[in-house]
């Protein structure tokens, strides 16, 4: 016999795939005697989109496994049992509000097109005294600590960052409360594999500079070894516009993007790092990247669905193509531009791309192709590991002249090359003949 009490809370885990500085599952363990959780791999994630491609690649589909199983270890470990279903979440979540008796579902507070329609559809599928409690839960500083209306939210990063900088505060990480365990508890659910999922299992290109699991475990070793191992923290800024091996940057951006890592957690280590160690250009820097990663958080709070338009949010109208036999040219890696072609077959075999990449990819396709960019940003949506809604469509928006930089610039890759590849080690890493 199961118990059922109306004291139970149910976590509903989205994008913050972890159990350490996590809002919503502390808000729930705060105000129930037991919590149970459930996650959805929803299969609208895994089908092909408007643009071809499937939305999401086996890249981070395998990520997301990994990650998922990490956190019913850990969820486990307090007390709380993970249902894992590869349905709809409208579908999967309603049986077991019933069947726990269930009066309160805790979530992160998303506001992207997709995941609000999800949410109406599950609360048109659930009776209606059914609350929602929903928490932003993905923010360095928290929506409520910037004081600016989101419609307020400055045009340039650089205004924006000043202003945080100055008058914002970052919160403390919250860490979890454990609630008390569901005496008989029975739940068959697996966490799907691969194959389940529509994908051939692969081992990682033994060339990835992101050879790493997926999984809050997997980001926490990361953070102690890249800062308190190996320092390599305090030589970020010189290292951090490199194209080959594992320590040119910290790698966070996929922990951060499913939210196994909170941005909160790196900032506190930052600051241990610099009473423990030193303070320099470069462990102000990492800071300096997480606060663009808010920004366009803030950007899409401020726009809504205009950042997935293609005049974008400057309402800029240029005469984008869209020819699928130059499309396929740079997605296979056969341009004109042999730093381009490389950097987007280090993405098509590994799932991951540098900064410095992404920047010159983005802007060859877009600049020098004159290809609808959301045709790219699509692309890059079901490849990258680190996929993340806005920056992904922000930083596309920004090098495509349609969003937040101000100057329109073009990436010279030829001179990129140059300063970023002078010896061609990165190019001859990707263009191998016989690589593949």
């Amino acid at each position: 016999m199961q118990e059922k009490k109306s004291n139970i809370g149910l976590v509903w885990f989205r994008n913050d795939l972890r159990v350490n500085d996590n809002t919503v599952l502390n808000k729930a363990a705060k105000y129930h005697k037991h919590i149970i959780a459930v996650y959805c791999f929803d299969p609208r994630h895994f089908q092909v989109n408007n643009f071809g491609f499937k939305k999401t690649e086996k890249f981070r589909a395998k990520f997301l496994i990994e990650t998922v199983n990490d956190l019913k270890q850990n969820l486990n470990n307090l007390n709380i049992e993970l249902f894992v279903y590869n349905k709809k979440p409208e579908h999967a979540i309603p049986r077991l509000v019933e069947q726990f008796n269930i009066k309160s579902i805790y979530l992160q507070k998303e506001w992207t097109s997709e995941e609000v329609e999800v949410l109406v559809a599950l609360k048109q599928n659930n009776p209606e005294n059914i609350s929602f409690h929903e928490y932003y839960n993905q923010f360095l500083f928290h929506p409520e600590d910037i004081d600016m209306d989101f419609q307020k939210i400055p045009q340039v990063f650089t205004n924006f960052r000043k202003k945080v900088e100055k008058y914002s505060t970052i919160r403390t990480t919250d860490y979890s409360i454990t609630p008390e365990a569901i005496k008989t508890i029975s739940n068959t659910t697996k966490i799907p594999t691969l194959r389940s999922l529509g994908f051939e299992d692969f081992n990682t290109h033994p060339n990835s500079a992101f050879p790493f699991k997926g999984g809050e475990n997997s980001a926490l070793n990361r953070l102690d070894d890249y800062f308190f191992q190996t320092k390599k923290l305090g030589f970020y800024k010189k290292t951090r516009n490199g194209l080959i091996g594992k320590n040119y940057s910290s790698k966070f951006s996929s922990w951060l993007a499913n939210g196994s890592i909170s941005p909160r957690t790196i900032y506190w280590s930052i600051k241990q790092f610099e009473r423990e160690h030193y303070k320099n250009q470069s462990t102000y820097w990492l800071i300096f990247e997480l606060i663009w990663r808010d920004y366009f958080k803030y950007v899409s709070l401020k726009y809504g669905n205009n950042i997935f338009k293609i005049s974008g949010i400057l309402k800029k109208d240029y005469p984008w193509k869209t020819d699928e036999i130059l499309i396929n040219k740079w997605i296979e890696g056969e341009t004109k531009s042999a730093f381009v072609n490389a950097n987007i077959l280090e993405l098509k075999h590994t799932g991951w791309m540098s900064n410095r990449g992404r920047q010159n990819v983005a802007s060859f396709f877009s600049k020098n192709m004159l290809l609808d960019w959301r045709i790219g940003a699509a692309y890059f949506e079901s490849l990258l590991i680190d996929f993340d809604v806005h920056s992904n469509y922000g930083n596309w928006m920004y090098v495509s002249g349609v969003g937040n930089d101000p100057r329109n610039r073009k990436f010279n890759v030829d001179l990129q090359a140059k300063r970023y590849d002078a010896n061609n080690k990165f190019q001859n890493l990707w263009l191998q003949p016989t690589l593949f």
